[in-house]
C-alpha cells in the first residue's frame, strides 16, 4: 500500500469515528429529553418550562441557555443529582441520591439540557 492510500484509509476511518460519535451524542440527547419530559422518571415538566414540552410547571426556573449559565457539565449534573447540598431550602427531588435516576441517565438529560 502506498503512502496515498494509507493517508486515505487514516481519514476514512477518523471520519466514519467522529460520525459514529457524533450519532451516540445525537443518541444521548434523545434520550435525556425522554427522561425530562417522562412523568415517571425525570419529571422536569411538572416545575419546568421546557421548549418542546407540554403542560409545564411554573415551580422551577424556565429551562433555557443552561450551557450558558452552566458551562461546566458537572454544576449542573451536581444539581440534579442533589440540589440539596447547593441549596437545602430547594424543592426539587434529589434526582441522583435517591436513585430516582440513575448516573447515566442524569447524564443524558444534561447533554439534553445542555442543547436548550
Amino acid at each position: 500500500m502506498t503512502a496515498f492510500p494509507r493517508k486515505l484509509a487514516v481519514l476514512l476511518a477518523l471520519a466514519l469515528s467522529a460520525g459514529a460519535a457524533g450519532a451516540r451524542a445525537q443518541s444521548a440527547v434523545a434520550d435525556g429529553q425522554k427522561l425530562a419530559f417522562d412523568r415517571g422518571k425525570g419529571n422536569c415538566l411538572t416545575c419546568h418550562a421546557i421548549k418542546g414540552g407540554d403542560l409545564p410547571g411554573t415551580i422551577g426556573p424556565e429551562l433555557k441557555d443552561l450551557k450558558t449559565k452552566y458551562p461546566d457539565r458537572n454544576e449542573l449534573t451536581a444539581i440534579i443529582y442533589d440540589e440539596t447540598k447547593r441549596n437545602p431550602q430547594t424543592m426539587m427531588p434529589p434526582f441522583g441520591r435517591n436513585r430516582i435516576l440513575t448516573e447515566q441517565e442524569i447524564s443524558a438529560i444534561v447533554d439534553f439540557l445542555q442543547t436548550l
